[in-house]
């Protein structure tokens, strides 16, 4: 999350307000509202490739696959992100104006020197509790390296690492297999 955080507490309403308004992203967390820096070549060539190739494999199925521009909402309300890649499969789920989604299956993040830190940590628990976020990835921008979670029946994440351009990353809750090399293809040295 980026440092510029605006000084004056912001009800929930009144940062959509904002936010519908504002050219920049901004995201929320409770009553502060935090401007989004912008990503590098590598973190847009990487969500773009994510992007690609989820909806590849899911163009036949029930899931649907967004890209950054999709808030998603933690249940309180009081906190509001924007994923680098966000998949629903059946109904997604909106809050009144259509542009909150409610109901992630699974989220991804393009790990930034500046946000790693904190997408690793505070955003994982926050998300944990949006009931139907049962996957999470993160991917690095400098090398072949994508961390796995999976929730288990019991609330529990397991955790796994797919390193090297040969590896892939199997996507349970979707049916998908991601390939590391093609989740880098044409990505910066």
């Amino acid at each position: 999350m980026s440092a510029q955080a605006q000084q004056k507490y912001l009800m929930p309403e009144e940062y959509l307000a904002i936010e519908r308004q504002s050219a920049e992203k901004s995201e929320y967390v409770d009553g502060v509202m935090y401007v989004m820096a912008g990503g590098s070549p590598n973190h847009s060539l990487i969500g773009g490739n994510v992007l690609t190739e989820l909806n590849t494999q899911l163009k036949r199925s029930p899931c649907r696959v967004f890209n950054s521009d999709l808030k998603v909402c933690v249940p309180s309300k009081r906190k509001y992100f924007y994923p680098d890649v966000t998949v629903v499969c059946g109904e997604p789920q909106f809050d009144d104006d259509q542009d909150v989604l409610l109901n992630p299956l699974l989220l991804i993040e393009v790990l930034s020197d500046s946000t790693a830190g904190y997408d690793r940590a505070r955003k994982f628990l926050y998300y944990q509790d949006i009931e139907s976020f049962s996957e999470y990835l993160w991917l690095s921008q400098d090398e072949f390296v994508v961390e796995h979670y999976v929730k288990q029946p019991n609330g529990s994440w397991i955790y796994t690492v797919a390193r090297g351009e040969e590896q892939s990353v199997e996507l349970t809750t979707i049916n998908c297999r991601l390939q590391l090399r093609d989740i880098y293809a044409k990505v910066l040295a």
